[in-house]
């Protein structure tokens, strides 16, 4: 007969202070701010629905069919055979010249006057992000950021152990009278404002734009208060009329930090993003590349440059651009037909998402894998907020699938809000679990 007694501690565990063994022999060795880092909870459940079978509207994976491989690979041989020994070698943290100038050219149809010096090339904009955050953001200082946010910006505000105060949106995106008042709030609890962070066009999750009219009015106001601005516009020029609308940063250079990206307009998987700042804060963006990367990969920056002096890329914008309003056009009418009452969604005029909001008593976040087993994929709104909010939202991404897939996700997933809502009538609304700062970001969440 055998005993049952504490379970033997797993090889390579340490014992901590009361005499339990953690799993992670490192754990007291972490800095304080690694506290913010948790894995997302539905990382294992995007592992499955990336099966054929399973129709994700989850990702914000660009749809890169349209893009001309065979004249793209004809170019990349051809910068191989021409300027393999600068393509392959290290290069600066500044980013390539030419490349910086083209940017220059690109963001001149959004009003933005910049000199090259000013760009900084980054491993996507993600980089960029990161580095803004962790030059002007110590630990308790506080971000304002829409309410939703983009979760990949949450979860570099996190790592750097700043505090998010999400602002209210409405249709016409963020409302001015909001910003004012959590600006005023947090000045009267002696909290240290850096930053407002703001998706203006296309919003990434929510799909709305904020309203020409407002944009002076918010530049106003954080002007008044002395807080700067970080634009992220990966979207700006995919706006389904070809609407291209003023940048932020075109209206206040000195207090506005602007991040763009070729990842929606060319190929993600190059990893080519840019920050533009004012001439001070480029001197530390430098520095702040050169200590993360030594230098962004020329190779890569090289192929986007050549890619955008040899081909119509400004074409190849706008084919994308019909490509995705038909995907939109696709998904909002699926959503019309088959939602159950109760239901509502923004109606996006550019980019690649529909934030969807559900009937009282559904938990997006507990239905996903509910959804996951009807062979549908999203995204629940919880990941989007740091206050633990959204669990009556999700976002669906139109982007990738074609429109015939499209329309059966929503079936499908239609189909499973029927059924959360028939356990609603039947047992009542259960309450909704919070959680405690963002998700991390990743590919499935983009």
């Amino acid at each position: 007969m055998t005993t049952s007694g504490p379970p033997e501690p797993t090889p390579g565990s340490q014992p901590n202070q009361a005499g339990h063994h953690n799993l992670d022999p490192h754990l007291d060795r972490y800095a304080a701010r690694t506290a913010g880092m948790t894995a997302s909870e539905i990382r294992a459940l995007f592992a499955v629905a990336s099966r054929p079978e399973v129709v994700s509207l989850a990702g914000g994976m660009p749809n890169l069919a349209a893009l001309p491989l065979d004249s793209l690979s004809t170019q990349i041989a051809d910068l191989i055979a021409e300027d393999g020994l600068v393509a392959l070698q290290y290069g600066s943290a500044h980013g390539v010249p030419a490349l910086r100038e083209q940017i220059c050219e690109i963001m001149a149809m959004e009003g933005i006057s910049a000199h090259p010096d000013d760009v900084v090339v980054t491993v996507g904009s993600q980089m960029g992000l990161d580095m803004v955050t962790r030059l002007f953001c110590d630990p308790g200082d506080v971000v304002l950021a829409e309410g939703p946010s983009y979760v990949g910006a949450l979860g570099s505000f996190a790592a750097y152990q700043a505090q998010v105060v999400h602002v209210a949106m409405d249709d016409d995106g963020l409302i001015p009278s909001a910003l004012r008042e959590a600006l005023e709030q947090a000045e009267r609890a002696g909290q240290r404002v850096k930053f407002l962070y703001t998706i203006p066009n296309f919003h990434n999750p929510a799909g709305v734009t904020l309203a020409v009219e407002r944009r002076s009015e918010i530049l106003e106001i954080c002007a008044t208060h002395g807080v700067l601005v970080i634009e992220d516009n990966p979207y700006g020029l995919l706006g389904f009329d070809g609407q291209t609308y003023p940048a932020l940063r075109a209206s206040d250079p000195d207090n506005v930090v602007y991040l763009g990206s070729f990842s929606k307009t060319f190929a993600s998987g190059l990893r080519v993003g840019w920050v533009l700042a004012p001439h001070a804060v480029r001197e530390k963006l430098v520095l702040a590349a050169e200590s993360a990367t030594l230098c962004p990969p020329t190779f890569n920056q090289l192929v986007v440059s050549r890619y955008l002096s040899t081909h119509d890329w400004k074409g190849q914008i706008k084919t994308f651009r019909e490509n995705y309003r038909q995907r939109r056009d696709a998904i909002l009418s699926a959503l019309e037909q088959h939602m159950p009452p109760g239901c509502s969604w923004t109606k996006p005029d550019g980019g690649f998402y529909v934030w969807v909001t559900v009937p009282e008593g559904v938990d997006t976040k507990a239905m996903l894998p509910r959804a996951v087993t009807a062979r549908v994929a999203y995204a629940s709104g919880t990941g989007f907020y740091a206050d633990g909010l959204g669990s009556r939202q999700m976002r669906l991404s139109y982007c990738y699938p074609t429109p015939e897939r499209l329309r059966e996700g929503v079936r499908r997933l239609a189909g499973v809000l029927e059924s959360e809502l028939e356990l609603v009538r039947t047992f009542g609304n259960v309450p909704t679990r919070t959680i405690s700062g963002p998700q991390s970001p990743s590919p499935d969440t983009a």
